[in-house]
């Protein structure tokens, strides 16, 4: 599964693609210099259970913590990943 990122100076996202096909999608905006608003996790229902949604979570914590940005994660989805993952807390804020 290939990530893509998109990102200007007010939002972005990143994209799962597999086999050619968007496997799932997290958007976020910006909320100052550094810090990011996870607001919305969509998974294609056709690769639902295979965790999608987690490995665009961690990506945007590897993107995170590479360029010293903090996560405020608004998204459901996003937020269980972070409650259930306490190695991931650095980067909230």
């Amino acid at each position: 599964m290939k990530i893509e990122q998109a990102n200007d100076d007010k939002k972005g996202s990143f994209k799962a693609i597999e086999n050619y096909k968007e496997a799932g999608v997290m958007t976020y905006v910006w909320a100052g210099p550094g810090k990011i608003i996870i607001d919305h996790t969509e998974v294609n229902p056709e690769f639902s259970g295979k965790g999608v949604g987690k490995t665009l979570v961690l990506d945007a914590v590897r993107y995170a913590r590479e360029n010293k940005v903090k996560i405020l994660p608004l998204c459901p989805f996003a937020k269980s990943v972070f409650d259930k993952n306490e190695d991931l807390k650095d980067v909230l804020f």
